[in-house]
């Protein structure tokens, strides 16, 4: 994810902008959620809109219609293709899921398209369904896209401030080092300083005042 990250932040705006748009599209018109999760990709683009390198309302508007153009696209392979798509390689070692998904859609009916749009797999597989179960395209286009602006606009926004934050760590965390380091020297100075006055005061302690050796420790000890 951080190599994305730093191919993105050094790619132009519209290359951003189609890389984005691309994989949030495909996530639900091609299953492609399955490599890379649709929210990934969202929130990547909120980071580099968060970097300046492109709008963060445009990254945002961009999100929410390839979330809903590509839902829409994956409702008419449903209603095309019909069950024979749940048995493709991509979905058949996903059964148990796929089932689950099945019968939120069949007791939450419109409902459930919205909340599929919250969960990574349920994502990628809702719209399908949605078409499968011959769900009107009106009722099916109105839920999928209220969910998709709620989503896109969220995870955008999620990695636009969290991209913001990230930077103000980055140089509080440079000041605190600075900080740090320059303490650590004035502490060694304070240090070396004091030493070196013990040092004076242990020779004064040995030498008299004409500048000869004065008695040692031991001696007058002795004394």
């Amino acid at each position: 994810m951080h190599s994305i990250t730093d191919w993105l932040s050094r790619a132009s705006g519209p290359a951003v902008y189609a890389v984005v748009f691309a994989l949030v599209f495909c996530e639900d018109a091609l299953f492609f959620g399955f490599v890379l999760p649709g929210e990934t990709a969202a929130v990547l683009g909120g980071v580099v809109a968060g970097q300046h390198k492109v709008s963060v309302v445009w990254m945002a508007v961009l999100v929410v219609l390839a979330a809903v153009t590509g839902d829409s696209v994956g409702y008419e392979v449903g209603r095309r293709f019909g069950t024979r798509i749940l048995d493709t390689k991509a979905l058949r070692g996903h059964r148990d899921r796929t089932d689950r998904a099945q019968e939120l859609i069949r007791r939450r009916g419109p409902a459930a398209v919205f909340l599929g749009r919250f969960i990574a797999f349920f994502r990628a597989l809702m719209p399908a369904l949605a078409g499968i179960s011959r769900m009107p395209y009106r009722v099916f286009l109105l839920f999928n896209a209220l969910g998709g602006l709620v989503w896109g606009t969220g995870f955008v926004l999620v990695g636009y401030f969290a991209g913001a934050a990230y930077q103000k760590v980055e140089r509080t965390a440079g000041t605190a080092v600075a900080v740090v380091v320059a303490v650590a020297v004035v502490a060694a100075a304070v240090v070396w300083h004091l030493r070196r006055r013990r040092r004076e005061r242990g020779g004064e302690e040995h030498t008299g005042p004409d500048g000869e050796a004065g008695p040692s420790r031991e001696e007058k000890a002795r004394r």
